[in-house]
Order: structure tokens, then C-alpha cells, then sequence
């Protein structure tokens, strides 16, 4: 692979890549003698904007991908450029009362990252943010796990993520923490419309030091032997908590 360059593979993947950053796909790799729909969909459109189009064999689509489902589409990229904390805050003016943003403390599963990126996208978050040092990154798995999601995020890495929650609170962003230690459950709070969402890794959850710097911790509740959720899970049902709450206040002002 040339350097500055990445693969993303999966038919939902490729065609949400060709539709959120056209420019950034270099080239399409497709199995030889493909017809079914979802592939000659993105042939079409790659043919439609010049975008050079590769066919190989399985075999080789398999090596490039390590075996992963790459569904007979494979698609050459620039490598993805991670904005940095001052851009993300440069994007979002203070004038903006309502935003949301999820911050990843040392998630390392790619598919829990994907996984998250793929339900943020679909609650209405634009912007992701995620540690430089022992965190999963935006490898071409993250993008598969989350069908193509991704490719409509904003994800800023920065050096010291306490230091980047400090910041946003700066730029009157409230902080609120997924623990399964407090004993305030999502459900029991009305949360702000700027906001950032902390939520932390597969094993230790939000790390203490960072815990420390939220508004406010909550906690799902649970009723059964299971101590506690998949950070997956637990951030879906957090995330469409707060858009379930978001949908009723909008309707009520329009109501006004």
C-alpha cells in the first residue's frame, strides 16, 4: 500500500465513502465479473466522476483485506486526516447552543468503535473525539463495523483528553460521563443541549481522572445478574436516550 494511503472494503462502506468525501477515493477495486446490484451501484457512480476502476480476483481482494467480508468491493484512499482539538472548536462557534459530541476514553475494539461511530452518526452527532495513545483508531475494520458511518464524522485526536475536556468546558460545553457507579440513571436528568458525551473503555470504563472533570455521571439501569453493559450497547441506548429527549424538545418549541 503507498504511503498516505488506506483501503476501506464492504459495499456500504465504499458507496457512504463516494458520497460524504468524493475527493478522497483514489481508486475501486472490484471482483472480476461482478453483477450483482449493490456493486454495479457503485460502479456506476465511480464511473460517473472518472474515479479509476480495478478488477481483481477474490483471492486477491482477500489478501488486501486479510480475509475480512469485503463483499467484492475494496476502495484506495487517502489516509484519514484526524482533525485536532482547535479545528473541531474552530468548526463549532459558541454562538451554536446545541451540539453534541462523544469523547472515547481508551476504547480498543474496533468493532465497539464502529460500532458507536455508526449509532452517533445516526442520532446526529458530527463530532468524535478519541486519545492519540491506546485507543483504537479509524482502521479499515472501524469503518466496516460501522457501515460506512464513519465517513460522515469529524474524529479529533488529541494528547491529553483531560486537558481536551477542560477546553470544551471552556467553550460552555457541559460533560456528562457514562458510569455504572452512579447512582443516577440516564433517564432521571434533563441534559443540556451542549453537550459532550464521555464514555469509556470496553474493561475499566472512563478513567478516574477523567471522571473527575465531568458536570455530571449517570448510569443505565439494569435488572438482571449482569453486572453491567457491552460499551457498544451501553453507549446506543445513552446516545437515543438524549436524541429521545432532544425530539420531544423540538417538538415542543415548535409547538410554541
Amino acid at each position: 500500500m503507498p504511503a498516505n494511503t488506506d483501503i476501506i472494503f464492504g459495499v456500504n462502506p465504499v458507496l457512504e465513502k463516494l458520497r460524504a468525501s468524493l475527493d478522497d477515493v483514489l481508486e475501486i477495486l472490484m471482483v472480476e465479473g461482478a453483477e450483482r446490484k449493490p456493486l454495479h451501484m457503485i460502479r456506476q457512480q465511480a464511473q460517473r466522476f472518472g474515479l479509476q476502476i480495478r478488477y481483481l480476483d477474490v483471492k486477491s481482494l482477500d489478501r488486501l483485506t486479510g480475509g475480512r467480508g469485503h463483499q467484492g468491493v475494496v476502495a484506495r484512499i487517502r489516509a484519514h486526516a484526524y482533525l485536532t482539538l482547535e479545528d473541531l472548536l474552530k468548526e463549532i462557534p459558541r454562538e451554536k447552543s446545541q451540539e453534541w459530541i462523544l469523547i472515547l476514553d481508551g476504547l480498543t475494539d474496533p468493532r465497539n468503535f464502529g460500532a458507536l461511530l455508526r449509532t452517533a452518526e445516526a442520532v446526529g452527532i458530527q463530532y468524535v473525539i478519541i486519545p492519540k495513545d491506546r485507543s483504537v483508531e479509524l482502521t479499515p475494520l472501524v469503518v466496516k463495523a460501522s457501515a460506512g458511518a464513519a465517513a460522515h464524522l469529524r474524529i479529533a485526536k488529541v494528547t491529553n483528553l483531560r486537558r481536551a475536556i477542560e477546553n470544551l468546558k471552556e467553550h460552555d460545553f457541559w460533560i456528562v460521563g457514562l458510569d455504572p457507579q452512579s447512582h443516577e440513571s440516564i433517564y432521571g436528568r434533563t441534559y443540556p443541549s451542549r453537550l459532550a458525551i464521555l464514555l469509556g473503555s470496553e474493561g475499566k470504563g472512563v478513567r478516574p481522572i477523567n471522571l473527575r472533570e465531568c458536570d455530571f455521571a449517570v448510569s443505565i439501569p439494569m435488572a438482571g445478574k449482569v453486572e453491567s453493559l457491552n460499551v457498544g450497547v451501553a453507549g446506543a441506548v445513552f446516545l437515543y436516550e438524549l436524541f429521545r429527549q432532544r425530539r420531544i424538545a423540538d417538538k415542543d418549541q415548535g409547538e410554541d
